[in-house]
């Protein structure tokens, strides 16, 4: 990797500040940066390591002024994280991509692969998969019977998934994964005993999706659980049966979902939110981490926290109030004493 800061301003629609020619061949953390390397400024709270940093070229937004004089390069853009982004995307896509099969691997005889396909060694390609142009099949994955995987998606080791679902085009799905076991469907008998309900539908994950690490996703009871193009989801989530996640959502981790549950598009989770079942949370909805949310969320657009959940500004006031319980508590003791 070398590439003057001329040419990453280009990349990015950048205005540069300083040496055009100035070379770089890594990128590092603002806080740990080291000369002829790349770095990005899009906290204020990172701003103190600018002017000290050894980094020789920083991506910073159009409206940011220093404080202090830089020695390092400034490329200045509208959305310095975005643009970091992009060009992180770039090398990326530069590296050289593993192709071919490994062995020892499994791959049926009725399973069809498209070119420019990688399987790694102790994968297991089962009956009539479908795997996709340019898709990579990391080491120790399991692709259950009549999966299909789309054009240029990776699978890394460690996935597993069961029989008849779809992953599409360009997704990710991460070590440890599991997309498809059995929903928790089981029906309660007059004995007390649990009849398991059989769990034949399918997990349906469209395009340019990314699944976590240790991320599980169940099959629906009939029909298909559903991530729609473009959601993110982190590691150890848990996504329920007939569960379905709008376009362009994002979950963080170790969120749950339970069955049948709707989520709009456009969503914003915090980590460990919980969400109860057969419930519809509406387009643009934000929970703050560790929210709870018990009932249908009907407002697109809603902030909420707590558990149950409320308008996080009611809950900030609430929890204000919390927080002087014992002292209002003491008071009101002492006001009955002198009665």
């Amino acid at each position: 990797m070398e590439f003057t800061a001329k040419q990453i301003a280009g990349l990015i629609q950048g205005e540069i500040e300083g040496n055009e020619n100035q070379v770089i061949r890594d990128v590092s953390k603002i806080e740990e940066g080291r000369p002829e390397t790349l770095t990005f400024l899009a906290n204020p709270k990172y701003e103190h390591f600018l002017y000290s940093t050894e980094a020789s070229v920083v991506i910073v937004n159009k409206s940011f002024v220093p404080k202090q004089d830089v020695k390092a390069t400034l490329i200045k853009v509208e959305d310095a994280y975005r643009a970091l982004a992009t060009l992180l995307q770039f090398y990326e896509s530069s590296l050289p991509k593993k192709t071919g099969i490994e062995q020892p691997s499994f791959i049926h005889e009725t399973a069809t692969l498209g070119d420019f396909v990688y399987v790694g060694a102790f994968a297991y390609i089962s009956e009539k998969a479908k795997i996709g142009k340019g898709a990579q099949i990391w080491p120790g994955a399991f692709i259950g019977e009549g999966v299909t995987i789309g054009e240029g998606t990776i699978i890394n080791s460690g996935v597993r998934i069961y029989k008849q679902c779809v992953v599409g085009k360009n997704c990710i799905i991460h070590a440890g994964a599991v997309i498809g076991a059995d929903g928790f469907g089981f029906a309660p008998g007059p004995d007390g005993n649990y009849e398991k309900i059989p769990q034949v539908g399918n997990v349906v994950i469209e395009d340019n999706v990314e699944v976590g690490a240790n991320t599980t996703i169940d099959r629906a009871t009939m029909g298909s659980t559903i991530l729609r193009n473009g959601a993110k989801i982190d590691n150890l989530v848990q996504i329920a049966h007939n569960v379905e996640i709008g376009s362009n959502t994002v979950i963080a981790a170790q969120s749950g979902i339970a069955g049948s549950t709707k989520i709009g598009k456009n969503c914003m989770f915090g980590g460990q939110t919980g969400i109860a079942g057969h419930i519809h949370i509406a387009d643009g909805t934000k929970l703050a981490a560790q929210t709870g949310v018990g009932k249908t969320v009907k407002e697109p657009g809603s902030t909420l926290m707590g558990s149950p959940a409320m308008d996080y500004m009611k809950y900030n006031k609430a929890y204000v109030l919390f927080r002087k319980l014992p002292e209002i508590y003491q008071q009101i003791q002492e006001l009955q004493k002198n009665r």
